[in-house]
């Protein structure tokens, strides 16, 4: 039996204050296959952005593993970690462009960071900005794109390095359906095309009915329901399922 891409084994993230203790991931264990689009739903508060900020060790998990290409991020040195993030591309809810850059010089950054020379770098990134349909708006500011193209100029960026993993934190809760369903479309031609693995996090089960193959859902800083995203449409097992799907009324018929 093959292994999965990315396993999650007990993670655990407990914080601490003079005051309080409070367990934002409570023995969380997933198995992800290369090429799956995962989705891990739950409303606010259950989790969700603690644990994609583990997935790249922005934020340090309090114990468990994360294995991804059979290999314990947990344990890298600060170096090889540094190395590894190359593999990892992730977009955020509020775009997260640098407001003094220019669209290619944004998309252009992670690229310097990796210390590309500037003339392979720039024609990567003119690349990248065609390929989101965004060429013609490479010397303009972020203030002047809309969310849309804002974000589709963050998914060029997260693609600069040719990462294998895509994390998404709320990629699409700061935009109008419309233009939802347009990012959506463009992360499933990432995933498609050119065979990026993907988490998404986000509170709606209509925004993974569009895009997922596999969800997770999340509750309280524990998954209390995994399957493929029509099983769980169709038959959600958890009270936090039925919440999430019952809000989400009929966008979901209408996605599929």
């Amino acid at each position: 039996m093959q292994k999965p891409f990315i396993s999650i084994e007990n993670l655990c993230k407990h914080y601490h204050s003079d005051e309080r203790h409070f367990c934002a991931l409570d023995n969380v264990n997933l198995s992800i296959n290369q090429g799956d689009v995962l989705g891990i739903i739950g409303q606010s508060g259950a989790g969700k952005s603690t644990l994609i900020h583990c997935l790249n060790l922005l934020e340090r998990p309090t114990s468990g593993k994360i294995i991804i290409d059979n290999e314990d991020i947990t344990q890298f040195s600060d170096a090889k970690l540094r190395n590894f993030r190359h593999n990892i591309g992730m977009i955020f809810q509020n775009f997260a462009l640098f407001q003094q850059r220019n669209i290619l010089s944004n998309v252009m950054f992670p690229l310097e960071l990796a210390k590309t020379p500037k003339e392979q770098a720039k024609k990567r990134a003119e690349e990248l900005l065609e390929w989101v349909g965004l060429k013609d708006k490479a010397m303009r500011y972020p203030s002047q794109l809309s969310g849309g193209q804002q974000q589709r100029v963050a998914i060029a960026r997260a693609l600069a390095n040719s990462p294998k993993i895509m994390l998404c934190d709320e990629a699409t809760s700061a935009l109008d359906s419309i233009t939802t369903y347009s990012i959506l479309n463009l992360l499933k031609k990432v995933n498609i095309e050119l065979g990026v693995t993907m988490i998404l996090i986000t509170h709606s089960f209509s925004v993974a009915a569009q895009i997922c193959n596999k969800v997770a859902v999340l509750d309280k800083g524990k998954i209390v329901e995994t399957g493929d995203v029509s099983e769980v449409l169709t038959s959600p097992k958890s009270n936090a399922a039925q919440t999430l799907l019952s809000a989400a009324g009929n966008i979901i018929t209408q996605a599929n």
